[in-house]
């Protein structure tokens, strides 16, 4: 079983309009209301690929119960602790090609609810081959609460794949327990190392003792695909070019791909290959975290990785 979890879900909200306008009524008539979270996003792709699968994290309140009643009717298991205080909403205005985001904070977790947390965590992680974290952390937790999941998970000798920014990502790399993958993006790794970071600074910035410990190290390049390190390996990805619908969520397809490929034990390009098709099938479509897995080989094939 795979485990995804998401500290921080919420209920995300779209608004599309033709025009949007400030100080007045903007009525809106194709509002969508879905589970969502970066860790959720995970879950869905990986349900799609037919892989057994049970999310879990943080949720309370009326909310909490929405996000559990829809990952039961797409059939998705879940094992969420819960927690007093209100699951958030995060808004999405989509207006004249661009996209304006109103992103609540969510609710502040207690130390007991943080404990009671950790002892269910410990149960699921006993049964779980892989694990991805994805997204922020709520109020309340501390900022290495992350380093003391991979703690346990370290216990138990389970690998996690990582995927957060800021504080949260500086304290993991700071830790004892190392993540098995990273996937920061130029402008994360730029502020983890305080210095601006081209693409062609890559290989030696991906050398450098911050990130020491950590197998796998995937940088999204977005249109431009992506650079690697495994080990002392070093890949470059490219991508075709594709007509993009919604890039929302295509960072969470990447993580499902990464996840479900090693957990299956690919090799290396395989891994790569596998886990950017996703991205970009999801990139393809309106809904978040959903994919054509009809178009799959087709967009597969035409993904080059190439060691340098």
């Amino acid at each position: 079983m795979l485990l995804t979890i998401t500290m921080n879900p919420s209920i995300d909200i779209s608004y599309p309009l033709e025009k949007f306008q400030l100080d007045t009524v903007n009525r809106v008539t194709d509002t969508r209301k879905t589970a969502g979270g970066k860790g959720l996003n995970v879950t869905r792709v990986l349900k799609q690929l037919s892989t057994e699968v049970t999310a879990s994290g943080l949720i309370g309140g009326f909310l909490g119960r929405q996000i559990q009643s829809q990952l039961e009717a797409e059939k998705i298991n879940h094992a969420f602790s819960q927690i007093e205080g209100e699951t958030r909403n995060c808004i999405a205005i989509l207006h004249e090609g661009k996209q304006t985001e109103i992103l609540e904070s969510g609710p502040t977790i207690s130390q007991g609810e943080a404990q009671n947390f950790l002892n269910n965590f410990t149960e699921l992680v006993k049964r779980s081959s892989m694990i991805s974290f994805s997204g922020s952390l709520p109020a309340g937790l501390p900022t290495d609460f992350y380093h003391q999941m991979l703690e346990i998970c370290q216990q138990k000798n389970k690998k996690v794949v990582l995927d957060c920014s800021g504080k949260a990502l500086e304290a993991v790399l700071a830790g004892s327990a190392k993540p098995f993958v990273i996937k920061p993006n130029l402008e994360e790794l730029a502020a983890i190392l305080n210095c601006s970071v081209e693409i062609d600074d890559l290989k030696e910035v991906l050398q450098t003792e911050k990130f020491s410990g950590v197998e796998w190290i995937v940088v999204s390049l977005g249109s431009q695909g992506a650079f690697a390190k495994h080990d002392e390996k070093f890949y470059r990805v490219n991508i075709p070019k594709i007509e993009v619908v919604n890039p929302v969520g295509s960072g969470d397809a990447t993580v499902a791909g990464l996840l479900y490929a090693l957990d299956q034990e690919k090799e290396d390009q395989e891994v790569l290959k596998i886990a950017n098709t996703l991205g970009m099938l999801n990139a393809q479509e309106n809904l978040t975290g959903h994919v054509n897995m009809d178009n799959f080989e087709m967009i597969k094939n035409q993904i080059n990785v190439a060691p340098v």
